[in-house]
């Protein structure tokens, strides 16, 4: 679980209350565009956290709300702007994924309103 508080960021994040009217208050990530990545550059066991974005989402295409309020969670955003891959994600990822990602690194978003989303991802328990 992660807390939005509206025009400050995420609680705990390195760029809460970063400066004023800042473009990447949160931001998302494609697990499709991940995949694709890893099968490109023939990585496997690679946690998408390594993109070091706030949110992994599911079919959504990111590029097309910049510009768009949209909500999840019943937490509302603005996207603003793609969140550009940086030359790090060649020593991070591997040899050629900066470029890979250029066009689809991601969304930097506003938070217009104060919540919390919720990871709806599976976690598998032991049994026994």
């Amino acid at each position: 679980m992660i807390e939005c508080a509206a025009g400050r960021g995420i609680r705990g994040d390195r760029y809460f209350d970063f400066k004023d009217d800042y473009k990447g208050q949160i931001t998302f990530f494609s697990l499709e565009v991940f995949d694709e990545l890893c099968s490109a550059m023939q990585i496997r066991d690679c946690s998408a956290a390594i993109a070091r974005r706030n949110v992994i989402t599911r079919r959504a295409d990111l590029n097309q709300l910049i510009g768009q309020d949209f909500e999840i969670q019943g937490v509302r955003f603005h996207g603003m702007e793609e969140c550009r891959p940086c030359y790090w994600m060649d020593r991070a990822i591997a040899p050629g994924a900066h470029e890979f990602l250029k066009g689809r690194g991601g969304l930097r978003a506003k938070i217009l309103c104060d919540g919390q989303l919720r990871s709806n991802a599976r976690v598998l328990e032991p049994i026994g």
